[in-house]
This record gives structure tokens, sequence and C-alpha cells, in this order.
């Protein structure tokens, strides 16, 4: 499969399993998720699915089992929209990407601090 072919079929692979979180998912595990990128394999076989969760941990992992478990019904939805021969097994994964963006940017932030305080001034005097 061409790599332009691809990439289109990821992305609306993104949006269609977005709509059908947003429109047909009624698992309250699922909160607020936000598919952020769907990689499909050449041979359709696998399509991974990277979200992005809210809440605190628990609520996360929880909303991780409700994807798994809806991924039979996200799977018959997109054969319903979708015109391929082969709808791909669904993994769905946490995208971290975001988590370690906001850890180098308060990393930037903190150096970013401490170089506007200035320089650090010894109050020894060196010519004694």
């Amino acid at each position: 499969m061409t790599n332009q072919r691809l990439t289109r079929l990821n992305e609306q692979f993104r949006r269609e399993i977005m709509e059908i979180l947003i429109r047909d998912v009624r698992d309250p595990r699922i909160g607020e998720v936000v598919v952020t990128g769907v990689e499909v394999t050449s041979d359709l076989w696998l399509a991974r699915v990277y979200v992005q969760l809210s809440g605190s941990v628990q609520d996360q992992e929880d909303a991780l089992e409700g994807l798994v478990a809806a991924q039979g019904f996200i799977r018959r939805s997109l054969a319903k929209g979708l015109r391929i021969r082969r709808i791909p097994e669904l993994r769905f994964l946490e995208d971290k990407s975001f988590s370690y963006v906001k850890n180098i940017e308060k990393a930037l932030e903190e150096i970013h601090r401490s170089d506007s305080e200035g320089p650090v001034v010894s109050e020894e005097d060196p010519e004694e």
C-alpha cells in the first residue's frame, strides 16, 4: 500500500473512531478521550489507536479498559461507515507525548526562572 494512501487511511480512521466514541459509545468508563493518531499497518491487520486520557490515574486505566471492551463495537461501526476490504484489529494505546512535552516545558520554565534571577553572587570577598 502506498505511503500516501496509508496516511489518508490513518486520518480517516482517526476521524471515524473519534466520531464513534462521541456519538455511539455509551460506556461510562470512557470519559473525555481524544484520539490523537492512528497507525494502520500496510496489510490492514492492525491499527494502533493513540488516545489522550484525562483524569486521575485510576480514571485513565478505567478509560483504557472501557476502550478495550468497546473495541468490537467500534470495529463493527467502522465496517458500516468505511468501504474497505478489511477493518483492522484495534489496539488502544495511551499517547504519552503530551505528558512528555509538559515535562520539557516545566524544565525549560525552571531554567528560564533561574536565569532571570541572575548569577549567584558569593557573599565572601575573594580579595581577603
